[in-house]
């Protein structure tokens, strides 16, 4: 039996990864449950899953909690980063799925790789910003980390087997978001209702958003340059608006592999969580004799800046790619609560870049200060914008 920790229970990943757990109660149990300021909901998951941590944001969200449960309760309530840590690397964990939203998982993520956890990576903001440094100790912990992202996860089960000095590109798939087909001149009338519309997936706001302005597809650029330690001139992204390629890999003798599925992330999540095995999900496969076609393009670099830069960011490293997201999170916070609107996403974006000096990644200390920089900076555009 496998013992999870579960970051961002309340969110989509934790909760379909929590299905998957009651699914299959001889294969898992859940040790510790994180989330955010959602108590009520967390309190439903502890009554039912029984933890022996659990975790929220603030001592407030903790009282909240408290009293939520009953008195003879023997879960153990923590909040902040200090919590989220804990229950990451606690000693009956085995797997740590990593799926808060933002910069807020990658202190959690490296604490659990230093107690020796495997990763189910499902925050791709821990590579986005941190990827080498990351990478380097789960490699001196002996730590595997299995991605959970459909496109990565796709990736990985296309990887294997197979031999790294014959890949010629990885070919990250993308929906093209519900602005695929919008003219450019109408960017500007874009609602916040409009672009939480996504075509195929059901996902929280902040990724709908950067899946709307093609920023996730950015982040998973930067996220398989160091999953899979390959540069950004050997990554591509291909729109595919079915969804039904998750991605695919290409090999120097030109035979391409792909991995196909219906929109649905249960699959990507329970191959993490079981690797090797397959569990028996029971999803449909995709409906070939429908008469449907498959489509692929490239993606319009200037009707979706956002994409260009993340490409940009990979390029140059360091800690660029921590500025990046930053001020990515800032801006769509921003736009989410009306205080900008949709093509000022970008802008604020790329005049924090514009302001930013690169430097080296030496250590989460620089990171966590071109975090630190890149929200500041964001903010400062967003006053002026709104």
């Amino acid at each position: 039996m496998k013992r999870l920790a579960v970051l961002g229970c309340t969110g989509s990943i934790g909760q379909s990864a929590l299905r998957i757990a009651a699914q299959f109660p001889e294969k898992f149990s859940v040790t510790s449950l994180a989330a955010g300021r959602n108590v009520e909901l967390l309190a439903d998951q502890i009554r039912r899953f029984k933890p022996e941590i659990a975790v929220v944001i603030d001592d407030a969200a903790a009282a909240e909690l408290a009293k939520r449960l009953p008195s003879n309760s023997t879960v153990a309530i923590l909040h902040g980063i200090d919590g989220y840590c804990r229950a990451a690397s606690h000693d009956s964990v085995d797997i740590a799925l990593t799926a808060v939203v933002g910069a807020a998982g990658l202190q959690p993520t490296l604490a659990a790789i230093d107690a020796g956890k495997t990763i189910a990576l499902a925050n791709k903001e821990t590579l986005v910003m941190a990827g080498e440094i990351v990478m380097r100790r789960a490699q001196q912990k002996g730590v595997d980390i299995l991605p959970v992202d459909s496109e990565h996860s796709a990736i990985f089960q296309c990887l294997q087997g197979q031999r790294r000095e014959d890949v010629h590109q990885i070919l990250l798939t993308a929906s093209g978001g519900p602005f695929r087909e919008l003219p450019a001149e109408a960017f500007s009338g874009i609602t916040r209702e409009q672009a939480l519309n996504h075509p195929n997936w059901s996902m929280g706001p902040k990724i709908t958003i950067d899946s709307a302005t093609l920023m996730n597809k950015g982040l998973e650029v930067l996220e398989a340059r160091w999953l899979f330690d390959f540069d950004h001139e050997h990554i591509r992204v291909v729109v595919h608006p079915q969804s039904i390629v998750h991605s695919m890999v290409a090999y120097r003798d030109g035979a391409i592999i792909a991995q196909l599925g219906i929109p649905d992330m249960k699959g990507a999540i329970a191959y993490a969580l079981t690797f090797p095995e397959r569990l028996p999900l029971e999803q449909p496969l995709p409906d070939f004799s429908d008469g449907g076609t498959l489509t692929f393009q490239d993606p319009d670099f200037n009707r979706f800046p956002c994409l260009a830069m993340a490409f940009e960011a990979c390029r140059q490293g360091g800690t660029v790619p921590a500025v990046l997201n930053a001020a990515n999170e800032a801006a769509v916070a921003a736009f989410l609560a009306d205080r900008i609107g949709y093509v000022d996403i970008a802008a604020v974006i790329s005049g924090t870049l514009d302001s930013y000096q690169a430097g080296a990644a030496a250590d989460l200390e620089s990171i966590l200060a071109a975090d630190t920089f890149g929200r500041k900076k964001a903010e400062e555009l967003i006053r002026l914008k709104s």
